[in-house]
């Protein structure tokens, strides 16, 4: 990669603001569904399978789950996202009403921060 070149993709990737928004963990074979928010979308599916595939997520039912069902039972969605031009003084307070918000309409429990 040219010197020209590789400052332009270290510019796309510093302008690049991440997806932010509420998401659900389903698991296909039981139908059991959690919901959680995050900032970065892309870091929450990343960090919480990372968590999963050590065997120490936080919620014991979902670890449960995922031990019993494996990898391949379970699907990240994404359920809404914020918009890029949001403040990000509410993007706080917006993602927790994101996240009660689903887990009320989906009957889910909300996964811990």
């Amino acid at each position: 990669m040219n010197p020209r070149d590789r400052k332009a993709a270290l510019r796309d990737y510093k302008d690049h603001s991440p997806a932010r928004g509420a998401f659900a963990l389903r698991n296909g074979v039981t139908g059991h569904v959690w919901v959680g928010a995050s900032p970065n979308l892309d870091a929450a599916r990343n960090g919480a399978f990372f968590m999963l595939r050590l065997g120490q997520h936080r919620d014991r039912t979902l670890q449960a789950e995922w031990h019993s069902h494996g990898e391949a039972a379970f699907v990240f969605e994404v359920l809404e996202t914020l918009a890029a031009d949001a403040a990000p003084f509410s993007a706080a307070d917006e993602l927790k009403r994101m996240k009660t918000h689903w887990a009320a309409r989906l009957s889910a429990p909300a996964l811990l921060p």
